[in-house]
């Protein structure tokens, strides 16, 4: 006879039922309209749910199968914790089909889904942590709040976990934080231990007011966090933390102009990669967008990479550290706290890199070899969706915004399938990935804006009136050589009679000259690139009368899109001084993009001298240059430069040097065909 449990399944024998996985009440109004064809599907499929009998503790299994392994590793990952990060590391797993389990005491926690299989029981509870960690031969975490006694004990039972304890046991307590990294010289902001209200304003006398409290555990995303301004808000601040029983202790103000961060990745070897250095943005203390890489002089990327290296190195086990580091004004760098594991400042890395933070704490933590940590694409932006409001007021602002984001050209959705909608919860994250820094903000912006229609950037914009029943994507493409461009922003308006798409782009070239009588010769690099299908604008910029325009394009160039710069020199060659001559050598000494000069041709000495100036540049500040009014030869190699990281540009113009070829072929067989009197006589 069937029995029923507790939970809704039944059974002959309630130790070991087979069952349906539960749909978790999810209602129709939620955000999961690009994942229910994958939900459906796996709720179809029915899974064995096992008991674990423990005396004081009621943990259940939902598993899949216990086939071998056969993937990239035969090591079975098990992953303390359930939540986003958790998901993430499991869809990383699941390109190397490595079987990745998890600890949860959700039944619908983020990772269920996507795991291998999932205990249900709480990662801080002792006896569920050793009972799972017989499940798993390497033992990691996506959370470090978890039962580091427990861990310390499994490995003197020979139980593979990374990072080690000895690093979880530090990083739990930000206090110990300190201590430890303090032995290790890394560069901290000052602070000490408070017991009583007298500690406290002896720190305040010391550090001097605002002054920062913090609670020693359980802090995170901004909990744990409070700011006295003066002496009378210590008793407000402290009251806030729970009390000094809580365990606290300050830290002298960062006068800090960004926050920064660097993801880590330690291999069994010892072996350690850094990723690039980014800029993290806060709202009301939660991480709510990254922008990678951090827009900071190089200098200061190095300085935050050593302080990073040097952090992590101090600690023990594999696996990915997340170090958050403060920017001072004086430009100090400063380290925060670490995390050792996966971070939401690492979200981008999906992205943007070679290898993703998740597929590489994979790597790290069953010893393969790290994978190349360098950024795919020149710039990422990567934005938390946190919760607007509560419940389905919520969920519609969410849905709103993601509605907006699937029509950026670069950006990618990620939604956690979190069952319930909170206030500044982590519910998803967008990244958007593009060309340059000031190309994904302004596709950032004209998402963020109800009504984008308003926005305004850098670059032109085509408009296209298209019939109904057309295939939108390929008629774009093919009239626009949209592969060659970079799409700003994509904007599509329906009314009853056609579609209008109206795209936005970003410059990919800059062709800029001192006068328009340079404009007859300057016009040939624009033709060149316009027949490739590369994005570029023509502005005249003079260095005579308009210098701080040409400084404000040359230094913000690169920020907004352009890869490469062609620059006319000639039109004032008989002026005294020949100040205009260095045009395009003024022009390299404010970016590090590379510069093209084009010797003009001017009233006097045939543009001599205008090559002469460029070929004659200062040590440091170089400058390429073709022949005299020869800007087709400057689009050509424009072309060829962008060609290095793009396919296509290579295709093209490998293309154009046959057509080229069989147009002299053709022209040489036509000459000893007719003869040359009926060449030039046709």
């Amino acid at each position: 006879m069937l029995q029923s449990s507790k939970t809704g399944v039944f059974s002959k024998n309630p130790e070991s039922v087979f069952a349906f996985k539960p749909s978790f009440h999810r209602k129709p109004h939620t955000l999961n309209f690009y994942m229910d064809k994958q939900h459906t599907k796996s709720r179809q499929n029915p899974v064995l749910v096992c008991r674990a009998k423990l005396d004081s503790h009621e943990i259940s299994s939902v598993s899949k199968d216990d086939s071998p392994v056969h993937g990239v590793s035969e090591i079975v990952v098990g992953v303390l914790g359930g939540g986003q990060l958790g998901r993430m590391l499991c869809q990383a797993a699941s390109k190397m089909a490595i079987k990745v389990v998890i600890l949860d005491p959700l039944e619908n926690c983020p990772a269920s889904a996507l795991s291998y299989d999932h205990m249900i029981g709480s990662f801080d509870d002792s006896a569920a942590v050793q009972e799972f960690a017989m499940r798993c031969g390497v033992l990691t975490v996506e959370i470090e709040h978890v039962d580091v006694a427990t861990l310390e004990e499994l490995e003197q039972q020979g139980v593979d976990c990374h990072p080690k304890a000895s690093t979880i046991r530090i990083i739990q307590d930000k206090y110990l934080q300190k201590v430890h990294f303090s032995r290790h010289d890394i560069p901290l902001p000052e602070f000490m231990e408070i017991d009583d209200f007298e500690g406290a304003r002896r720190a305040g006398d010391l550090f001097g007011y605002p002054l920062m409290i913090k609670s020693k555990r359980l802090a995170y995303d901004g909990r744990g966090n409070a700011v006295a301004k003066s002496e009378e808000e210590l008793s407000s601040a402290v009251t806030a933390l729970g009390g000094f029983g809580r365990g606290l202790y300050v830290e002298k103000w960062a006068p800090f102009v960004k926050e920064l961060a660097v993801i880590v990745a330690r291999g069994r070897d010892n072996s350690i990669l850094c990723y690039p250095v980014v800029e993290t943005i806060h709202k009301e203390n939660i991480c709510h967008i990254v922008k990678s890489p951090a827009v900071v002089p190089w200098k200061i990327r190095k300085l935050a990479t050593d302080v990073a290296y040097r952090a992590v190195s101090s600690l023990e086990g594999a696996g990915v550290f997340a170090v958050e580091l403060f920017l001072t004004e004086d430009g100090q760098i400063l380290l925060n706290e670490v995390a050792p594991r996966p971070h939401n400042s690492g979200h981008h890395t999906i992205e943007s890199c070679y290898t993703s933070q998740y597929e590489q704490h994979l790597r790290a933590v069953v010893g393969l070899p790290l994978g190349d940590p360098s950024m795919k694409t020149p710039a990422a932006i990567m934005y938390n969706l946190l919760g607007e409001d509560e419940g389905d007021r919520g969920f519609y602002l969410a849905h709103q915004l993601i509605g907006r984001a699937l029509g950026i050209p670069g950006a990618t959705v990620h939604w956690y399938d979190k069952p319930k909608m909170r206030k500044q919860r982590k519910m998803g994250h967008i990244t958007i990935v593009g060309s340059s820094m000031g190309i994904v903000e302004a596709r950032l912006n004209s998402m963020l804006k109800e009504d984008s229609s308003d926005s305004q950037s850098e670059g032109f914009q085509i408009m296209i009136k298209v019939f109904p029943y057309g295939t939108l994507g390929d008629l774009v493409l093919e009239l626009l050589g949209i592969w060659n461009v970079v799409v700003r922003s994509l904007t599509v308006q329906l009314d009853h009679s056609n579609t209008v798409i109206l795209l936005d782009f970003a410059p990919r070239v800059g062709i800029i000259m001192g006068s328009d009588s340079d404009l007859p010769v300057m016009k040939e690099a624009a033709r060149i690139l316009s027949m490739f299908g590369v994005s570029h604008e023509v502005r005249i910029v003079s260095a005579h009368r308009t210098p701080a325009m040409m400084f404000s394009y040359a230094s913000s160039a690169q920020e907004r899109g352009v890869q490469i710069i062609i620059a006319g020199a000639g039109g004032a060659a008989h002026l005294p001084g020949n100040s205009c001559l260095i045009f395009p050598g003024m022009v390299a000494a404010l970016t590090p993009l590379p510069v093209i000069g084009v010797p003009v041709r001017a009233s006097a000495l045939d543009g001599i001298d205008s090559l002469l100036s460029i070929v004659q540049m200062p040590r440091g500040v170089p400058v390429a240059t073709v022949a005299i009014n020869n800007a087709t030869n400057a689009g050509l190699l424009a072309v060829r430069m962008l060609g290095v990281a793009d396919a296509d540009l290579v295709a093209r113009m490998s293309q154009y040097l046959e057509d080229t070829r069989d147009e002299v072929l053709t022209k040489a067989d036509k000459l000893q065909k007719d003869g040359w009197e009926s060449y030039l006589n046709p």
